[in-house]
């Protein structure tokens, strides 16, 4: 496997865990209500990204499609989280960034 898939892949799986653990640390807050738009991106961040994992893994011929939708959810998934001061909401951001970018970097490697 190419290493700039590969380098996505890791990344991908790392957001979804950063997302995984941003939304359960969300729903723990005292008040969770004000986090419900951070929740709902977590766990759409999380879905897409193993998604995005998996297609690379198997080789999908639709991994083009994946990843930029990948890349454009991990984007809102960052800013979203970016918002919050929480370090779980942080460290979320910066997967959600890393993400995104190595999914960008991914897509600009020709097949």
């Amino acid at each position: 496997m190419d290493p700039t898939l590969i380098n996505c892949a890791d990344a991908c799986d790392d957001c979804a865990r950063a997302c995984d653990l941003c939304a359960i640390a969300c729903l723990a807050e005292d008040d969770p209500k004000p986090m419900a738009a951070c929740i709902a991106l977590d766990i759409d961040c999380a879905a897409i990204c193993r998604l995005a994992s998996a297609a690379m893994a198997r080789g999908s011929s639709q991994i083009d499609i994946i990843c930029e939708l990948c890349a454009t959810i991990c984007a809102a998934c960052a800013d979203e989280c970016g918002q919050h001061p929480m370090d779980h909401c942080q460290r979320c951001a910066k997967a959600c960034r890393d993400c995104a970018s190595a999914c960008r970097e991914m897509l600009a490697v020709p097949v």
